[in-house]
């Protein structure tokens, strides 16, 4: 650390006080630890520090007060210093509440915790740095977007693309991510490149070369992910006939990628909750623990928190995983890069299809710039693949060629992208019913049991999507319109 840092314990054991500066120091010579045994002695040094200190560890017993009366008071006197619970016992209605009155984090005093109350210390330390950083970064990020043509710069952060104020933002925290190991959590949407960003978080930090293992949480059900993520030995379950090691100890020395973490079971959100704690992991079907040094970046694309409040995601897992937010942002607020990107995707897509890069006109820059791209970055790469493999040899892509759910979203206005999903969906609805019904003789009774539903439910459908069974076969509401229009 290129200054002290002043840690402060309020703990009545002298021992813990003890062992604790042991352990800080022989972490880091910069770490200096100041011990109080009272609630009330604490809360004065803290009040009357100068300089304050830069994280307090606080006991939940105390001869005059619990832990969190004293957090309570702690809050009105050193709002931003980050505070760490010592508890002796194991409870989440302490930890939750300690939670609620601001503390950082907390910690159960076992037999390890040592160790587990200094890695807690530097990541308290971390994320001080990180707000501190980010209000920088919001203060400055109106000058990054400074090119004299919108979309020109190109991002220089591990092959990431873009010069817009919004991405330079989420670099500048990503650049500092990268330089430490402590758990990064990217928030986006879809689509939004958070893979992209997580891959270069490793390729920029001192895990680089070592592993960088993706696994995506939605892709695979509870058994197997588990399995997938912390191994098993054999015998373990039917069909394990031998040990394999877990993506956790492939990853061993690098980084571990957990896309849509917010889709792992409560029994699995425990488990991870254990790695992060402990640095250790116990395959399906053994007795034994292993020692891990693995980065963990996690990544989600819902609200989080939301999920905690909705008692879906472990309060606790999620303040571990969230050390270090980074959010990414939707390609709606980075307009300025969407030519950069385009060109970027054609001629990416060009070499790889062995094509000529094809150009791309004005009036489709400017049907991009005014599209929503509900499929953020993904969409954009799609779209442009697409569209190099449709282009004509010798003549720029133009409006004609733009897919069908982009064209009809740019004629319909501002909500245009949601009806078109919606009219893709009914022409997809209508396509397979009529299908199956054809299949199935219009049988209904038949054709519902194909489908998965039952033979009302079969019914309102068709007669919501005007789906009819005439004399000369199956008559969609599509068929019918085309007809009209042709006597017409």
């Amino acid at each position: 650390m290129g200054r002290r840092s002043a840690i402060l314990l309020i703990d009545d054991d002298p021992d813990v006080g003890r062992l604790l500066g042991r352990a800080l120091r022989e972490d880091d010579p910069a770490f200096t630890l100041q011990c109080f045994e009272t609630a009330r002695a604490g809360e004065e040094a803290v009040a009357f520090a100068d300089p304050p200190a830069d994280c307090i560890l606080l006991d939940y017993r105390l001869p005059d007060a619990t832990g969190l009366e004293c957090l309570r008071r702690l809050r009105g006197v050193a709002k931003d210093v980050p505070v760490i619970m010592l508890t002796g016992a194991d409870s989440a209605e302490i930890a939750v509440e300690a939670m609620k009155l601001g503390a950082s984090d907390y910690v159960v005093k076992h037999g390890r915790y040592l160790r587990t109350v200094v890695v807690k210390v530097r990541e308290a330390l971390g994320r001080r740095e990180l707000e501190r950083t980010a209000s920088r970064v919001r203060e400055t990020a109106p000058g990054f977007a400074d090119s004299t043509e919108a979309g020109a710069v190109v991002a220089q952060f591990a092959g990431i693309v873009g010069g817009s104020a919004a991405l330079r933002a989420a670099l500048a925290l990503a650049e500092r991510a990268a330089r430490s190991s402590v758990p990064v959590l990217l928030e986006g949407e879809s689509g939004s490149g958070k893979e992209v960003f997580a891959r270069a978080i490793h390729e920029r930090g001192p895990r680089a070369r070592s592993a960088f293992i993706a696994q995506n949480c939605a892709a695979l059900p509870e058994a197997l992910l588990e399995s997938e993520l912390f191994g098993h030995v054999r015998g373990a379950f039917t069909g394990a006939d031998s040990d394999r090691r877990g993506l956790f100890e492939a990853a061993s020395g690098g980084t571990l990628f957990l896309d849509e973490v917010s889709e792992t079971s409560l029994a699995i959100q425990a488990k991870l909750l254990r790695v992060l704690q402990d640095g250790e992991i116990r395959p399906l079907g053994s007795t034994q623990a292993r020692k891990i040094d693995v980065r963990i970046v996690s990544a989600a694309n819902v609200d989080l928190a939301a999920a905690v409040k909705e008692g879906k995601f472990r309060k606790d897992l999620f303040y571990r995983l969230r050390v270090f937010p980074v959010r990414i942002p939707p390609l709606r607020e980075r307009g300025e890069d969407i030519r950069v990107l385009a060109r970027h995707f054609a001629s990416v897509y060009a070499t790889r299809e062995q094509l000529e890069t094809p150009e791309i006109s004005d009036e489709v820059f400017a049907a991009f710039e005014r599209y929503a791209w509900p499929g953020n970055v993904r969409e954009l790469q799609n779209e442009m693949h697409r569209l190099v493999l449709c282009a004509e040899p010798g003549s720029p892509i133009g409006l004609g060629a733009l897919s069908p759910a982009i064209a009809l979203a740019l004629e319909g206005g501002v909500d245009a992208d949601e009806r078109a999903l919606k009219s893709i969906v009914q022409d997809v609805e209508v396509a397979m019913i009529v299908e199956r019904l054809r299949e199935h003789g219009n049988n209904r009774e038949a054709t519902a049991r194909s489908l998965g539903i039952t033979r009302e439910a079969l019914w309102a459908k068709m007669k919501k999507l005007g789906v009819e069974v005439r004399q000369g076969g199956v008559v969609s509401g599509a068929d019918h319109r085309e007809k009209e229009e042709d006597v017409e």
